[in-house]
């Protein structure tokens, strides 16, 4: 008997209809989707030049998605440190971050079950991406986000005409004020919609088709809610499903060491949350204490035989700079992933010999004031 898709509770493994929009089960945890059985070369609409190339891997039909030609961004072969690695740009995505993916896809899903308003929050790059799906889905969004957001985020918010309340405090304080808010709008947590998974999961079908339908070895994110870190878990365990790959390619989530939630548990053994030392990080798209996803994520790093790498503040300077030196203008919170493939290299914890993906996850103009500190006066300010 084949079994309908469904919402999955991880932690009690109750189900839930489609059909019916949640952002999170009845018992307060977040929700994944029941395992799909993945899709072969054959189920590509290689006619639409968009993730939407991929539509029959999701779990059921959208008839009339909202996009922006999200996707099918380059894979870029570049030398870092006498190695031969790969960058996946995802700064060419309609608003300038891998967040689009998983965008279009949620608010596509939401539209089409009948949610015409939502409720965001965001440190800058979720939210620019669900003010510009909501804008061209004529979709409501209200953004809730720290009063620190670089400005040039805030202004692709507002510019797509969302309605943006900016709360004081550390980045935390934004989704506690969105969950207090939830009860008056539909809250679309990029954190914890689990239709937003089903975007990012799209990036491993993707890089699948970029290396002629085989996976790669390693893939290095820069994560801290790990909404790329599950998606590429989720992609390439259904193309292993499918048959399409023989094996899942080593995940390793990079972080802040001012803030590496992941790396801490992973370094502790533990299953969950532990304690960490937090201090803020210029690169704050990544500033999340406590990620609402711990668990799946350390699931995926663990099953995928990757792990966790840190760095430091100067060394997350070093790889803007570094990779700007090559022509690639990457913001801080998505340049140091650059940083963490060297450490990776240098401790032989990977191959020179493996092909490995980088994924860039965010434009540097999503940083144009910290940017234009480090390269245009004597001092970097944010």
């Amino acid at each position: 008997m084949t079994v309908s898709p469904s919402y999955i509770d991880p932690k009690t493994q109750k189900t839930f209809p489609l059909d019916k929009p949640l952002w999170r089960s009845p018992d307060g945890n977040p929700l994944m989707i029941t395992d799909l059985p993945g899709i072969t070369k054959d189920d590509i609409d290689f006619s639409e030049r968009s993730i939407w190339r991929y539509k029959k891997a999701l779990p059921l039909e959208i008839t009339q998605p909202i996009t922006l030609g999200e996707g099918l961004t380059p894979l870029l072969p570049r030398e870092l440190a006498g190695t031969e690695v790969h960058y996946k740009v995802e700064w060419f995505a309609p608003t300038g971050s891998f967040k689009d993916r998983g965008a279009s896809v949620m608010l596509s899903y939401l539209r089409q079950a009948g949610v015409l308003k939502i409720l965001e929050d965001s440190s800058g790059n979720g939210g620019s991406a669900i003010a510009a799906y909501g804008a061209a889905g004529s979709v409501g969004v209200r953004i809730l986000t720290p009063e620190t957001t670089q400005s040039a985020k805030l202004a692709q918010m507002r510019a797509f005409g969302a309605e943006v309340q900016l709360v004081p405090g550390p980045r935390e304080n934004s989704e506690i004020e969105a969950i207090r808010q939830s009860g008056e709008i539909f809250y679309a947590s990029h954190n914890w919609q689990a239709f937003f998974l089903q975007g990012t999961k799209l990036l491993a079908y993707e890089l699948w088709e970029d290396c002629g339908f085989k996976a790669p070895d390693n893939v290095v994110v820069p994560a801290s809610a790990g909404s790329n870190i599950l998606g590429l878990h989720i992609g390439f365990s259904e193309l292993l499903r499918a048959g399409q790959i023989d094996r899942l390619p080593r995940l390793f989530c990079a972080q802040p060491e001012n803030c590496a939630p992941v790396d801490a548990a992973l370094r502790a053994n533990a299953t969950d949350q532990v304690a960490f030392k937090f201090e803020p990080t210029i690169a704050e798209g990544t500033a999340i204490k406590e990620p609402v996803r711990m668990v799946q994520i350390l699931e995926a790093l663990r099953s995928s035989n990757g792990g966790a790498v840190t760095a430091s503040e100067s060394e997350i300077e070093q790889s803007v700079r570094g990779l700007a030196s090559i022509g690639l203008y990457a913001e801080p919170t998505a340049a140091f992933g650059a940083i963490a493939t060297q450490k990776l290299l240098k401790t032989d914890v990977i191959s020179s010999k493996d092909k490995t993906v980088i994924v860039l996850t965010g434009s540097g103009l999503k940083a144009s004031a910290y940017m234009a500190g480090l390269f245009c006066d004597a001092k970097p300010r944010q």
